[in-house]
């Protein structure tokens, strides 16, 4: 005989992680309605099998591989491109249907449904707050900027170059990222690349250290360029 009470929660797993997916796939997301729907309705299926199974099998233990689980998961979803990452909140939804699918299979569909309408709130009236935040413009002193700084010195010259350029960049409110040599021109030049960032746009100061750096014996030539700029 089917127990009514167990399918009624893998019924209201499906229903709730449908709701969670319907708001993903209505914008076009990775993981949309079939995955959250599924993430949902697996949690539940995982708790009711530690509930049937007789011994030591806790409820919580599985609750727990399932939150483990589902990091691999959205981990599958959340892409880097460039400077910018992407899928954060998908991957945190599907956190979010995992957990909603857990308190369906333990038949708590209160907690179960106040935690899909929250989750579908947070998507729809906090992307127009964070839109509005994201549009505001920034006070420079709190972005990041980031700065190449390219410089072509004889190659008999690199290793005093190298310790020169980090000695006046240490002397300076510049935090250096990285220091990479590369041959580009002809074999007896090489290129040094510094990558710097600092709070703000000090373009004076950086000209005061280029400067410096054209200062130094067998330097041929040093100019600079913007590579990122980012808000903390």
């Amino acid at each position: 005989m089917f127990d009514v009470e167990i399918i009624l929660r893998i019924v209201i797993a499906f229903i709730l992680g449908g709701a969670i997916g319907l708001e993903r796939q209505w914008r076009h997301r990775t993981a949309g309605l079939r995955t959250n729907t599924l993430v949902s309705v697996g949690s539940a299926l995982f708790v009711i099998l530690s509930i049937k199974i007789s011994g030591d099998t806790s409820p919580s233990r599985i609750a727990s591989q399932i939150v483990s689980g589902i990091g691999f998961l959205g981990a599958g979803v959340i892409m880097k491109e460039g400077f910018t990452v992407r899928g954060l909140n998908t991957a945190a939804t599907l956190w979010c249907s995992a957990a909603v699918g857990s308190l369906s299979g333990m038949g708590l569909w209160d907690i179960a449904l106040v935690g899909t309408v929250v989750v579908v709130l947070a998507h729809i009236s906090l992307r127009p707050i964070a839109n509005y935040m994201n549009m505001r413009p920034v006070k420079m002193d709190y972005a990041t900027t980031t700065y190449d700084i390219k410089i072509i010195c004889q190659r008999s010259a690199l290793d005093i170059i190298r310790i020169a350029v980090t000695e006046i960049l240490n002397k300076s409110k510049f935090q250096m990222k990285s220091l990479k040599s590369t041959q580009e021109g002809p074999e007896e030049t090489v290129e040094v690349h510094a990558e710097v960032f600092i709070y703000g746009k000090h373009v004076f100061m950086l000209e005061n250290i280029i400067r410096q750096i054209s200062e130094q014996e067998n330097v041929l030539s040093v100019s600079w360029e913007i590579i990122d700029k980012n808000d903390d």
